[in-house]
């Protein structure tokens, strides 16, 4: 099995994308801590996976609740010794126009994706890093990467971890632990009602949680937005295009309209290895390379 003796955490997996990700791990070997909210939910996938001849545990408890996460990372060590994978699953949705959207709910929807992913991940991150092996999943969406009406709380939770994933990726890559992004689409409890049947025949989490080995394996990528929906695979990047130097002086600001179509021109656009390349860029264009360290020319 592609990931015997590993053992794995998925979050928000009593239930729709969270439990075909946790029995997709069991199938491929993987123990697996089933976390969700619904205790009952968790321990029904739990049974799914000893009935499939795996291994799993249940643990009630929310990703927001740091001595909570705590408490499921101890028990997956006494209960398993190692924690291989961690799989940012949990979500929930409140969806409204920004008009009419609280504040309320734009910091719980926050609170839920963006805090409680990095809390999981904070809570594993020393122990991938004594074990110099972790791999990590942060579940993304279109709605981030590309906006959708109705879910400005929701998308920006979503690109904000994007941006967690990039960090640790390079933060992790000495270490041995992959940091990749998953952008499914799939019909779940989070999306009743917004789909039609004919979509939702199509889109089961099934089609999606095949894509996990991809992301989790020993030759798992890292810095990887794989989109997923209906058994297709894609891949998102963020790139920065060549643009062009327009200088300074007291016509910049004008000069730089005028220039948009040069600035935006997306032919020779690059995936930047890391933030910094921004800048190095920047000052190249501006004929200060001498400014940059030596190990950036």
């Amino acid at each position: 099995m592609e990931q015997a003796g590993r053992t794995a955490i998925v979050t928000g997996a009593g239930g729709g994308l969270g439990r075909c990700h946790a029995l997709q791990l069991a199938r491929l070997g993987a123990r697996v801590v089933v976390n969700d909210l619904n205790e009952a939910a968790a321990k029904a996938v739990v049974e799914e996976i000893v009935a499939g001849g795996g291994e799993a545990l249940a643990f009630e408890g929310s990703v927001t609740d740091e001595a909570r996460v705590a408490v499921m990372v101890d028990e997956a060590m006494a209960r398993f010794g190692r924690i291989d994978i961690l799989v940012n699953n949990a979500g929930i949705l409140r969806d409204k126009s920004f008009a009419k959207m609280t504040m309320a709910d734009f910091r719980l929807v926050v609170e839920v994706h963006l805090m409680g992913a990095a809390i999981c991940s904070k809570a594993v991150w020393e122990i991938m890093r004594a074990q110099q092996y972790g791999r990590i999943v942060m579940t993304t969406s279109s709605s981030g990467l590309y906006g959708n009406f109705g879910q400005a709380n929701y998308g920006a939770a979503k690109m904000a971890l994007v941006g967690l994933m990039q960090t640790l990726a390079i933060e992790g890559a000495k270490h041995n632990i992959r940091v990749n992004a998953l952008a499914p689409t799939a019909a779940t409890a989070m999306t009743e009602g917004l789909l039609s049947a004919e979509a939702l025949a199509l889109l089961g989490p099934e089609k999606v949680s095949p894509g996990l080995l991809a992301l989790v394996g020993d030759e798992a990528p890292t810095r990887a937005i794989l989109c997923a929906g209906a058994g297709h695979f894609a891949t998102a990047n963020v790139t920065l295009t060549a643009g062009c130097q327009v200088g300074s002086g007291p016509s910049v600001a004008q000069d730089v309209v005028n220039s948009w179509s040069r600035i935006s021109e997306r032919d020779g656009e690059i995936v930047p290895a890391y933030g910094f390349t921004q800048a190095e860029r920047e000052l190249r264009s501006a004929g200060y390379s001498d400014l940059l360290l030596a190990e950036d020319r």
